[in-house]
């Protein structure tokens, strides 16, 4: 009910009678009445007025389920919400969520975790009321071997979402997943699986973003905020709405094929290392060469410099800029 109330005084913009709502939501006028309590308890500034009825005048950067909702437009992703203020992680959770049978497109927020990964167990710094810390649950019905191509979509996903926010193409791609913005990381994604020889139980990929963080300790010269590039603050749950748009969308494309051979030119568009010169760090194994862009597989292509073209895949294996980061 809350979520119902939220989403019709957002979508008004103006004063809605008590009378509206009741119809609109065929509910009584106490129902209505606890709704804007509850959602007045949460930080939400709701005016009321006798013979006007109630008009939302501030909404706060909240990851809660209301709020996320009232920006969310999705079929599937997202459609089954569970939000914390606080959880050790937010895959963890999404795991827990699909031993008990969860559903595909089931998202897990949090506003702080305690415990966030990335990429090869390094911790994430997870403070309260900054960033986005969420976990999306999938039940592909792909084979296994192409279940880590999901990384790169969200990637995708997740660079568009915050150009879209940003009314701008700043974002782009350090392959295979990180966001980067004028060259300095602002989200990276982490995917987890569970399947045998050739049928996935489940997927679960989580996705931080800085958002509005205004700070980070010295070790993390390389990371950047949206908020630090832009001056101005970004209401959360409309970057989250906005993620779930776009990954649905590529994810649709993705299943027709089972890779990402309707998705390379998007993909290669928003890729912040072609054509640039790469240095590759595989395990006992390090060259420089100019990298093309992706392959269907998700591979990054890189020649090297007897004009071989490598395909490098993800695993274990680094790309960075030859003078930095990017």
């Amino acid at each position: 009910m809350k979520d119902e109330v939220l989403a019709a005084l957002k979508e008004s913009g103006d004063y809605v009678s008590g009378q509206e709502l009741c119809g609109q939501l065929s509910v009584s006028r106490t129902a209505v009445w606890k709704a804007v309590s509850k959602l007045k308890e949460e930080g939400y500034e709701i005016d009321s007025v006798p013979n006007r009825g109630y008009c939302l005048l501030t909404a706060p950067d909240a990851m809660t389920e209301a709020e996320i909702r009232s920006y969310l437009h999705t079929e599937q992703m997202g459609q089954n919400l569970v939000c914390f203020d606080d959880t050790d992680s937010t895959n963890i959770q999404a795991k827990l969520l699909a031993e008990k049978g969860a559903p595909h497109g089931t998202l897990v927020c949090s506003d702080q975790q305690t415990k966030g990964r990335g990429r090869r167990g390094r911790a994430w710094d997870s403070p309260p009321g900054e960033a986005i810390y969420m976990s999306l649950l999938l039940r592909p019905g792909i084979r296994p071997e192409h279940a880590s191509m999901l990384t790169l979509v969200m990637g995708m996903a997740v660079a568009d979402a915050i150009n879209e926010l940003m009314d701008d193409s700043l974002a782009g791609i350090k392959w295979p997943n990180d966001v980067v913005l004028k060259g300095k990381k602002v989200s990276g994604t982490l995917t987890e699986m569970s399947a045998e020889m050739d049928c996935i139980h489940y997927v679960v990929i989580g996705t931080g973003i800085n958002v509005n963080t205004q700070k980070f300790p010295e070790e993390l010269n390389q990371a950047t905020s949206l908020r630090l590039t832009t001056g101005r603050n970004f209401r959360r749950a409309e970057l989250i709405a906005l993620c779930m748009k776009y990954f649905e969308k590529y994810y649709g494309l993705f299943e027709e094929t089972e890779d990402l051979s309707l998705l390379t030119d998007e993909y290669n568009r928003l890729l912040v290392n072609q054509n640039q010169e790469v240095r590759v760090l595989e395990p006992e194994n390090e060259y420089t060469g100019l990298a093309l862009g992706i392959n269907n597989q998700g591979e990054l292509l890189v020649r090297r410099e007897d004009g071989h073209v490598e395909e490098i895949y993800a695993g274990e294996v680094s790309v960075r800029g030859v003078y930095g980061y990017v």
